[in-house]
């Protein structure tokens, strides 16, 4: 695959993520399960079946990442009247977690959260995660990028609504120590004309650092495009139905869409090859009857 500037190599688990090294595969559940164990399990299942390396939650502490005022806001929804009933509604606590780290053990994949304030990433850090994502929305939380920075885990930080010199302190705050950065828009969905995706080998020379993509946008071309240009860690949101109650599903990836993707970034991989210029063995017979001069 393609290379973003000089960009070092970081080990989430077992999986190199770097230049030359296959595509990691993240389908973020994120709070797409609805506040149902069932169906967060059922997602997880589908990521598997897609043949994704990892899967990815979310977690709040709703009181901390939210003003009073917010949460009393009006908003119907199926936990209640209020903003606050929504985001707590859509919170698993220990029980949840533990039964999720239980059947991704057992399914044999990789999960980790986007931990919005102090008190996830503890209640996170007790599951042993391979690594973190901070979500566009920390990345000028320094605050929380150094509490982040002392778990001595990988980090992921989607770099959505920031500009150039917010990524620069928070690359600078993080130290660059196994630190993948995402190319990210934060609209949901993302228009085409947002997406931007020269970017990704933008931030790879600006920073020597991998850099993956997460894509909110409608649909497969973009995302399978932006592993073309040399995204070596690609998050998209998965759902059983993108008609489904919720914030998010509407930016997100069926099943079959899923495995799709899957299919055809392992496919460009292959396509993309080492970039050395050769002549192939099955290309000597056409070579022969073709050329009038040898």
């Amino acid at each position: 695959m393609g290379e973003t500037g000089r960009s070092t190599v970081v080990k989430i688990a077992s999986r190199l993520i770097g230049p030359n090294q296959p595509c990691f595969i993240v389908a973020e559940i994120g709070i797409n399960h609805n506040g149902d164990l069932k169906l967060a399990k059922e997602l997880v299942d589908a990521a598997v079946k897609a043949g994704c390396d990892a899967v990815k939650f979310q977690k709040r502490t709703v009181d901390v990442v939210y003003t009073s005022e917010e949460l009393a806001r009006p908003r119907e929804n199926p936990f209640g009247p209020t903003n606050g009933d929504l985001k707590r509604g859509l919170e698993f606590g220990e029980q949840e977690y533990e039964a999720l780290d239980a059947h991704c053990r057992e399914r044999g994949i990789f999960w980790f959260a986007s931990c919005w304030d102090e008190a996830s990433v503890d209640f996170i850090s007790r599951f042993d995660p391979p690594c973190y994502k901070i979500a566009s929305a920390g990345l000028t939380d320094h605050a929380l990028l150094r509490y982040h920075r002392l778990q001595g885990k990988p980090i992921i930080l989607s770099t959505g609504m920031s500009s150039l010199e917010q990524i620069d302190r928070a690359v600078e705050v993080l130290e660059k120590n196994d630190l993948v950065l995402l190319h990210s828009t934060s609209t949901y969905p993302a228009h085409l004309d947002e997406l931007n995706l020269r970017c990704i080998q933008s931030l790879g020379d600006r920073y020597h650092v991998p850099v993956g993509y997460s894509g909110h946008e409608v649909g497969l071309p973009t995302t399978v495009a932006a592993v073309a240009l040399g995204a070596c860690l690609v998050e998209r949101h998965i759902t059983l139905d993108r008609a489904m109650w919720g914030s998010d599903q509407a930016a997100s990836v069926e099943p079959r869409g899923f495995e799709r993707l899957v299919r055809e970034i392992r496919a460009v991989e292959e396509a993309l090859g080492d970039g050395e210029k050769r002549i192939f063995d099955r290309e000597i017979p056409v070579m022969k009857k073709l050329r009038r001069v040898q």
